[in-house]
């Protein structure tokens, strides 16, 4: 902290506690006139309600007094009064270092069990999961969802579906949160004209079954032969590639006519963060552990 703000700060802590501390003191002796009934003589409703001038309760300066009294003693023991680090040189950040060892040292002996175990092997322990999901949702929910379930919004896929863009096996999801991906679909705006956009977009809703117009669709086909460098002749994806399957009425961003033409005009870009620097092998595992669980389960959609 500079001194300026140093000093700044010095003289709004003594002139607010000088202000109150002088208001409190004065209060208990200032003398306010009365009637000789002891009101003050402002009335309302005709006389019926009186303003009555009466001593502060003995409780309540009591009580006032020693708040000012803890006052002083926190801005002696902890930091407050500017740049002074306080007696017991307590900080924030070392509060929290102090926090985060000592649930490190509750929490490996329990993590280290599941060190270097495959994700598919951890999966099927349910203390892993338990834990797995409190630390996907610490993470990870902030895009995918409490439960995994993707946000259209983002771009951020379902992971409980068993749809996979890039694979659903253990390897590949522990490779997914530790190093990330990033996926690219070019936009095809300035190549393509509308009519032509339109067309192809039928086509693509045409691969998974959606109503769609069978004339556009059929115009589309041979225009989808450039998209089929990515996502296959038949439109089934490339997981190499992160391309996603498009015959099976899964969609990342939705799948009207609409959100698929501006897919195509516009293009799409999606990242998926790495979490290598953030979370330890043996965590990332437990992640990976818990959504293989969830999307490998029976009923998963």
């Amino acid at each position: 902290m500079s001194p300026f703000w140093s000093g700044w700060i010095m003289f709004l802590v003594v002139l607010n506690l000088g202000i109150t501390l002088f208001l409190f003191l004065w209060g208990q002796r200032v003398r306010i006139p009365v009637q000789p009934d002891g009101t003050s003589g402002h009335v309302w409703a005709h006389g019926v309600l009186r303003e009555g001038v009466r001593a502060l309760p003995l409780w309540w300066v009591l009580l006032s007094g020693a708040m000012f009294v803890a006052g002083f003693i926190y801005l002696a023991l902890y930091p407050g009064f500017g740049a002074y680090k306080g007696v017991l040189g307590w900080t924030a950040h070392g509060e929290l270092a102090r926090d985060v060892a000592e649930n490190r040292a509750r929490l490996d002996p329990v993590l280290q069990r599941f060190a270097g175990q495959p994700v598919e092997r951890i999966a099927g322990d349910p203390d892993a999961t338990r834990i797995g999901h409190r630390l996907f949702v610490d993470n990870c929910a902030a895009c995918h969802g409490r439960e995994g379930r993707g946000n259209r919004l983002l771009g951020a896929p379902n992971l409980v579906d068993a749809d996979w863009l890039y694979g659903g096996d253990g390897a590949t999801l522990l490779a997914s949160i530790q190093d990330g991906r990033h996926g690219t679909m070019p936009p095809f705006g300035g190549t393509f004209d509308a009519a032509t956009i339109e067309n192809v977009a039928n086509y693509v809703l045409g691969l998974s079954g959606a109503d769609h117009s069978p004339t556009k669709a059929a115009a589309g086909k041979a225009t989808f032969a450039v998209c089929s460098a990515c996502h296959g002749a038949n439109g089934k994806g490339n997981p190499a590639l992160g391309a996603p399957n498009l015959t099976d009425g899964t969609w990342l961003y939705g799948g009207d006519l609409a959100t698929i033409e501006k897919t195509i005009r516009d293009g799409r870009g999606g990242t998926m963060p790495a979490w290598r620097t953030r979370l330890d092998d043996t965590e990332t595992r437990l992640i990976a552990a818990w959504v293989h669980a969830r999307s490998h389960a029976d009923g998963a959609r």
